[in-house]
């Protein structure tokens, strides 16, 4: 069956999407604003995108028509934000940090956690998060109802446990237990099922066609 999404309400287009582009990455942000008041959300519509410079995306909504959410109006503030991914151990504090909150509410201090300086960029990390992406502004780009906020990843932070071999930058990724988007309201994925595919040298498939 096709959807065009050209003649769709965009409600029921955002309803296709989130249940077909899965699983998505979350990005746990923690931003502040020019007081140093900290707010932590999640956001599903992230990934990385870029290798040199490092570039990461999230897409954010507004918490009302006109009003933006205290991520992006701090972000605009400060020029900073730091990206926490979540782990299996940390999922349900996330979901905590999730809830529309009244502004000025510590969002980290509501789901029992807590923060670390981070290396290079103002704004602390959650200590409890395997990986912390340290990120500065690089570009806003509009869409729709959305901004997509564009991050230069300038300093990252991986648990030492999941570090296998720092001076080769090796990291031992399943160690990390990471979760991912799925559909719905409620369903996230677990990164501990996996499967091994290697990449196919072109001679190697030449090869097989003879």
């Amino acid at each position: 069956m096709h959807f065009d999404f050209r003649s769709i309400p965009p409600e029921q287009a955002y309803k296709l999407v989130v249940a077909s582009v899965v699983p998505r990455p979350v990005a746990w942000v923690v931003t502040q604003d020019r007081e140093g008041n900290v707010n932590a959300a999640p956001y599903s519509f992230f990934n990385a995108f870029s290798s040199n410079p490092v570039i990461v995306g999230i897409g954010c909504g507004p918490r009302s028509p006109g009003s933006p959410k205290d991520t992006l109006a701090n972000i605009e503030a400060t020029g900073q934000f730091v990206v926490n991914l979540v782990s299996a151990a940390t999922a349900e504090q996330m979901n905590v940090t999730a809830i529309d909150f009244p502004a000025g509410v510590n969002e980290i201090e509501q789901a029992g956690l807590t923060t670390a300086p981070s290396a290079v960029v103002k704004v602390p990390r959650i200590a409890e998060s395997p990986v912390a992406l340290e990120c500065e502004i690089f570009q806003f780009v509009p869409a729709g109802h959305h901004t997509i906020v564009m991050g230069r990843v300038v300093a990252e932070y991986v648990r030492d446990d999941c570090v296998m071999d720092a001076s080769k930058f090796y990291l031992d990724t399943p160690k990390l237990e990471l979760v991912g988007r799925m559909h719905g309201r409620g369903w996230y994925a677990r990164t501990t099922d996996r499967i091994e595919i290697p990449r196919i040298p072109l001679a190697d498939w030449q090869a097989r066609q003879k």
